[in-house]
């Protein structure tokens, strides 16, 4: 199976029923999760009881993108306490942000911890990573394997480095948090639909994410596919991407 599993996809805060950041990447038996915010646990253990995955990706240390991976943890330690720590690709406060949730057991025994700005390989998938602006360190990753190539943005505001990320992958996961015109201040450190929608030229697919609680996400998909020619598909938990 090669597909791309939403497990969430708000920011800031999981609307009723819905998830923080979170996606399950799955390539020929090889599973990657890619950021685990508020709620977005239960989602993965939809797919995998006990949180059998290959690896964990996260982009920054915001508890929207990172705090279910404690979650993760405690699942890992009491009901596989055998198995070997899973890799864990993150930027340094990540592990800090996650002790401080939850020191017993300590991340680093649940989870083998690596720099995710010197991450090359994971598995079958060959790893990119550029830093992105935003509040916090946060790295968008690509990830490319025989027949399939996927980025993620996490979160960021406009860069050019967005279009390097995106360019020649099947799909692009970019953050979509805000409507409307682009507002005049600088820095920035999130993206509208627009804004997605133009830094995407060159994926061949857009999924957008990190919506802000409450918005119509089909006004999102509209300004994306003003600026982008490719399919635009607005995230929804569950929703499975075949790639």
């Amino acid at each position: 199976m090669r597909a791309l599993t939403v497990l969430g996809s708000c920011g800031a805060w999981p609307e009723a029923g819905r998830a923080c950041a979170g996606f399950l990447l799955e390539y020929d038996g090889f599973r990657v999760v890619l950021d685990l915010g508020y709620g977005a646990l239960p989602r993965l253990l939809e797919h995998r009881p006990k949180g059998e995955v290959d690896a964990v990706v996260v982009t920054h240390q915001h508890p929207d993108h990172c705090v279910d991976v404690s979650g993760l943890a405690r699942v890992r330690y009491y009901e596989a306490p055998d198995a070997p720590p899973i890799p864990l690709h993150c930027p340094s406060g990540v592990v800090d942000v996650l002790r401080a949730l939850e020191p017993d057991p300590d991340p680093a025994t649940v989870f083998d911890v690596h720099d995710l700005a010197v991450t090359t390989q994971l598995g079958p998938f060959a790893v990119e990573t550029v830093e992105l602006p935003h509040y916090k360190t946060n790295f968008g990753v690509r990830l490319t394997a025989p027949g399939v190539s996927v980025a993620y943005t996490g979160d960021s505001g406009p860069s050019p480095d967005l279009r390097k990320l995106a360019e020649g992958t099947d799909l692009l996961i970019s953050d979509a948090t805000h409507q409307g015109p682009s507002p005049d201040t600088t820095p920035r450190y999130l993206m509208t639909a627009t804004e997605a929608g133009r830094h995407a030229r060159g994926a061949r697919r857009l999924l957008l994410t990190h919506f802000w609680p409450g918005s119509d996400r089909s006004i999102s998909v509209a300004e994306a596919q003003q600026e982008f020619d490719g399919e635009v598909i607005a995230a929804e938990e569950d929703l499975t991407i075949p790639l």
